[in-house]
């Protein structure tokens, strides 16, 4: 017997977790890919003559691929259990494929190219949309892949990398932004009433091409996931859970090794003997905590700022708002690593709590700052903080527990619930944020800039209690320790 079938793997299990994270990445592209498109985006349809393009309309239009999420993330329990784990990342991976190249060109077979209307904006949402079914479905699927593949005493650091590819997602898309708008501008988009704009004329490539090629170009990654996931195999897990016994061995020993393999598949058989376990047969705690780390992870609004990041930085006057973005992206990176190199040794609460924190120090000096003429370097430091602190916390850690807190029994339909809820909240800070920001109470005033970024650093104030308070520390548990740790 080889030294691999005696010890498993290492480079074959990091080979399929590398191809999984690849969801992670594409989830992390197609949410931040409106970021520098949606200006252009704006102009192009305040052009239309049939329909006025209202703020409101902009709002629903930039968050619409999230009512996919949603949508997403809910079939996935179900796609997860009837299809498995890996035939539903194919079906992700199509339609992130199908969705950047239908937003590209919404036009496609019903529309006349580069005419905006009513119809065509439809149509466009429509294409979000599919998008963002594909990005609910790997938000849940993707985590709970690795999660039931991946050893124990690494499971924490294998999961924390799905993060880190959302966010290595991100930051290749600012990049790609960045180059694509090249030497162009984007448009400053000046209201004229009835949804009818004033556009600068030497922005006009950026209205009529720029925001086109910005979502075509996921159409690479989206086709690379589509194609290298049908090369992993399915999850031990669900293996077992349609009787495929001998496959499931085969890969639990090529990542385990041989003597690990055979313990690891007894204890699965014998979590997994009641496949019909009803959702609260752990409890209702059990869900609702599942439930609130996903409430509480869009709840302290950190997407409103990765979604509108080089707006935000362009109300501040900064003369490059796509650079200080790329900057801002490539910290997410760095903060990120902090979490996957310390996840298996400090614990999921410590890095929750101090996280959690470290977010409600940079909110409140953004809502303290903003605004303020001669302060513009503590409000960017603000927002740094605040994304950072994120970044090595409530983004990767999150992940972590949704895809291992559950039992074996339960964990397709409560992954689902509690995904579905994180989807909910991120639309509704996402669709909020822009018109919380503008809000005034006199003329001028900056009220809207302190109140949200005040509520939000008051939001990562209750997360922090509500993480010391409930949610258990599951680092070096496996999977199957969690139905004991919940009938206690």
């Amino acid at each position: 017997m080889s030294q691999s079938q005696q010890q498993g793997s290492k480079s074959y299990l990091f080979s399929i977790v590398l191809v999984a994270v690849l969801g992670g990445l594409l989830f992390g592209y197609d949410t931040a890919v409106i970021s520098g498109a949606e200006k252009g985006l704006q102009a192009f349809f305040m052009e239309a003559k049939d329909f006025a393009y209202t703020d409101g309309m902009h709002g629903f239009t930039s968050a619409s691929a999230l009512i996919g999420c949603i949508i997403g993330s809910a079939l996935s329990g179900f796609l997860a259990t009837r299809l498995g784990r890996k035939r539903s990342l194919i079906v992700a991976g199509l339609l992130f494929f199908i969705s950047a190249l239908g937003s590209m060109r919404p036009e496609f077979l019903f529309f006349e190219y580069g005419k905006p209307s009513y119809s065509l904006l439809v149509m466009f949402n429509i294409y979000r949309v599919i998008g963002g079914v594909g990005v609910g479905l790997a938000s849940a699927i993707c985590p709970m892949y690795i999660g039931e593949v991946a050893p124990s005493n690494i499971r924490g650091m294998l999961v924390s990398w799905n993060q880190f590819a959302i966010i290595f997602g991100q930051l290749v898309v600012y990049f790609v932004n960045f180059f694509i708008l090249g030497d162009h501008i984007q448009p400053i988009v000046e209201e004229m009433g009835k949804g009818l704009a004033a556009i600068n004329p030497a922005a006009q490539w950026t209205v009529t091409t720029g925001w086109r090629y910005m979502f075509g170009s996921e159409a690479v990654p989206a086709g690379l996931f589509a194609l290298l996931i049908c090369f992993v195999p399915e999850t031990p897990r669900y293996l077992v859970s349609i009787n495929e016994d001998s496959k499931a061995l085969s890969v639990l020993t090529k990542i385990n090794g041989s003597d690990k393999a055979q313990q690891i598949l007894k204890d699965i058989k014998e979590t997994i003997t009641v496949k019909t376990e009803k959702l609260f047969t752990y409890g209702v705690m059990c869900i609702f905590i599942g439930i609130m780390l996903s409430v509480f992870q869009q709840a302290v609004g950190i997407n409103a700022v990765l979604y509108y990041a080089p707006r935000i930085f362009g109300d501040m006057g900064m003369e490059n708002p796509m650079m200080v973005t790329v900057f801002m992206g490539v910290i997410n990176i760095l903060f990120t690593l902090v979490a996957i190199f310390t996840v298996e040794k400090w614990g999921r609460k410590p890095l929750l709590i101090w996280g959690s924190l470290g977010m409600a120090i940079g909110a409140f000096g953004v809502a303290l700052s903003f605004g303020h003429a001669g302060l513009e370097l503590v409000t960017a430091i603000s927002i740094m903080v605040y994304s950072a602190s994120f970044m090595f916390s409530w983004g990767p850690i999150c992940w972590v527990l949704i895809s291992e807190i559950f039992p074996n029994t339960i964990r397709g339909a409560a992954v689902a619930i509690a995904v579905a809820f994180q989807w909910i909240s991120n639309f509704i800070v996402s669709s909020t944020f822009v018109p919380m920001f503008n809000m005034h109470l006199t003329e001028g005033d900056d009220f809207g800039h302190w109140f949200t970024y005040g509520l939000y650093g008051v939001i990562c104030v209750i997360a922090a209690i509500f993480v010391w308070r409930l949610v258990p520390e599951t680092k070096g548990k496996t999977l199957e320790d969690m139905s004991k740790l919940w009938k206690k």
